[in-house]
C-alpha cells in the first residue's frame, strides 16, 4: 500500500466491506522476534482498527521458545512442525508464550496509541483442551483443542481493544498444555465466525516449487491445497497453517490467507487489493467468486 489518492481510493470498496466483521490475525514468532517486522504489522492492525475492522491477534513464538530452551540446557524437538513439550519445555513455553512475548507485543501496541490487552486461552475458559493422546509420537504436555469459548474475545472487541492472545490452554481440570498457534488461531476464528483468517509467516505463502520463491500459488481451493499436500509438495511448518487454513474454511470462516510478514504492509495489501501478496485458501465456490470478479472494472472483494 502507499500514500496515493489512486490507493486509498482503490481501498473504498473493501473498507467499506469489511467494516464492523472480524478479522483473526496469527504471528509467528520468527516476525515477532524482530522488532521493526513487528512494529510495521501493530501498525497494519491499528490501521485496519481505524477503519472499523475488528482485529484479534494470535501469536505462536517458536523461535523463542527454542531459543530460551537452549540457555536453559533444553534441547527442543519438533516433529511435523508441532513441538513436543515434556515439563520443562512447558515451563518455556509459558514464559515465553504467556509473559515475555506477550508483553512485548502489547508494548508496541501502546507504542501506537491502541489499547490491547494480553490473554491465553487459560483466561475465562477460552480454549479448553485435552492432553493428547500418545501415538506413533508421545508430544508430551500438548493440547488439542474441544471448544472455544469466545466470550471475553466479544467483550474486549465490544469496548474497542485487541485481544492478544498466547497459545497456551487447559484442560477442564485446570491442567495448562501447550497448543500450536495456528490451531488457536483457526479455532478462535470459527467460534468468532470471522471473516478472514490470515496466517502471518516468514514466506511468501504456498509455493509450487519450495526452491522457487516467485512460485508463489496466489490463490488456491481446498482440494488443490490437498492434492499439494499429498504429492510431497507441503512439508514442516506449513503443514500445520494450511490444515488450520482448510479447518477455519470448514467451520464457516470465509476466507484464509498465508501471507509473508517480514515484507511490511503485506497484511494491508492481502486485505486492500485484489492482486494480494500470499497466498489465499478459499472453498472452490469462494475462489469461482473471486475469479468472476478478477476483470470488474472495480474490486468489490479481496
Amino acid at each position: 500500500m502507499t500514500d496515493s489518492p489512486l490507493m486509498l481510493k482503490q481501498a473504498i470498496p473493501y473498507i467499506r466491506m469489511y467494516k464492523g466483521k472480524i478479522f483473526v490475525v496469527k504471528v509467528g514468532g520468527r516476525v515477532v522476534g524482530r522488532k521493526d517486522m513487528l512494529d510495521a504489522l501493530v501498525e497494519d492492525v491499528c490501521l485496519l482498527q481505524q477503519v472499523g475492522i475488528r482485529v484479534v491477534l494470535v501469536h505462536g513464538g517458536g523461535t523463542q521458545a527454542t531459543e530460551l530452551s537452549k540457555r536453559l540446557g533444553i534441547e527442543p524437538k519438533l516433529v511435523d512442525g508441532r513441538r513436543v513439550t515434556d515439563a520443562a519445555t512447558l515451563e518455556v513455553a509459558k514464559m515465553v508464550y504467556g509473559g515475555s512475548l506477550n508483553v512485548d507485543i502489547l508494548a508496541t501496541f501502546r507504542a501506537h496509541e491502541t489499547p490491547a490487552v494480553g490473554v491465553s486461552g487459560v483466561d475465562a475458559g477460552l480454549v479448553v483442551a485435552k492432553k493428547r493422546p500418545v501415538g506413533a509420537v508421545d508430544y508430551g504436555f500438548v493440547g488439542d483443542i474441544e471448544s472455544v469459548d469466545p466470550k471475553v474475545l466479544i467483550t474486549l472487541l465490544d469496548a474497542g481493544m485487541t485481544p492478544v492472545v498466547a497459545c497456551l490452554g487447559a484442560d477442564a481440570e485446570g491442567a495448562v498444555l501447550n497448543i500450536n498457534a495456528d490451531s488457536v488461531a483457526e479455532a478462535v476464528a470459527r467460534a468468532l465466525k470471522a471473516e478472514k483468517l490470515v496466517i502471518v509467516t516468514d514466506t511468501e505463502g504456498i509455493l509450487q516449487d519450495v526452491a522457487n520463491p516467485s512460485s508463489l500459488v496466489s490463490y488456491a481451493d481446498i482440494e488443490e491445497v490437498e492434492a499439494m499436500k499429498s504429492s510431497g509438495r507441503l512439508t514442516g511448518g506449513m503443514l500445520p497453517k494450511v490444515a488450520a487454513c482448510i479447518r477455519a474454511l470448514q467451520g464457516g470462516v470465509r476466507r484464509t490467507h498465508i501471507i509473508n510478514g517480514l515484507k511490511p504492509g503485506a497484511l494491508l495489501r492481502e486485505t486492500f487489493t485484489n492482486a494480494g501478496c500470499g497466498t489465499m485458501i478459499v472453498e472452490k465456490r469462494e475462489r469461482q467468486a473471486y475469479q468472476a470478479v478478477e476483470l470488474a472494472p472495480e474490486p468489490v472483494t479481496a
